[in-house]
């Protein structure tokens, strides 16, 4: 069989969910995993590094990245822009690494167009009332931004059925073992093997 290639792995979800634990998690626990550094041109929050979270951008800067195709997936989000960087993502795929996405809805069906392998992971809170309860726990944002949010969610919760699982974050280890799980038998998938596929089936076409 062909050597291991990577997959990427995009997890979206409603502001609050847990998102960005989770995948800190999962590169935790299993070395086959890597995050992808998105870039923005919103401000960092507290104890965030550029390079680590995100690659922090001006608005003038993304646009000109735009332009020059250098990104797989871009979209605004609540008056910012987000973007993937293509050239990280396809050397750690063909390094073999997983390569987990953090990103929104528009931009996530982006990347399906390219990597139709890519593998979309919807996470939600148990309830709308729970998700209410973590954004106000953040302590980050004011009761405008968490509105917007809540009306972005409404928004997104149209597009859950065109991911192919999802995560409900109960319980942070169950949802993390869960998620690596999924990865792990989508990597057995007839799409993420076409190469494979195509080199029996010639093998067979020849005996």
């Amino acid at each position: 069989m062909a050597e291991r290639r990577g997959i990427i792995v995009v997890v979206s979800g409603f502001s609050g969910t847990g998102k960005g634990t989770l995948m800190k998690q999962l590169t935790a626990r299993y070395d086959n995993y890597t995050l992808s550094v998105s870039m923005t041109t919103r401000k960092p929050r507290e104890g965030e590094v550029d390079g680590r979270e995100y690659f922090f951008t001006t608005d003038e800067n993304f646009e000109k990245l735009i332009s020059e195709g250098q990104f797989i997936e871009h979209a605004g989000y609540c008056g910012h822009y987000y973007g993937t960087p293509r050239e990280f993502v396809d050397r750690m795929l063909a390094s073999g690494k997983d390569v987990l996405l953090e990103i929104e809805v528009q931009g996530a069906l982006q990347v399906r167009e390219i990597y139709p392998d890519a593998v979309l992971l919807f996470v939600t809170a148990p309830s709308a009332a729970e998700l209410v309860n973590r954004l106000n726990k953040r302590g980050t944002e004011s009761p405008e931004i968490i509105a917007q949010r809540m009306a972005r969610a409404r928004e997104e919760a149209r597009y859950i059925d065109r991911y192919d699982y999802l995560l409900v974050n109960d319980d942070l280890d169950r949802c993390t073992q869960l998620m690596h799980e999924i990865i792990t038998a989508a990597h057995a998938t007839p799409r993420c093997n076409r190469e494979f596929i195509g080199e029996i089936t010639r093998s067979l076409d020849e005996e």
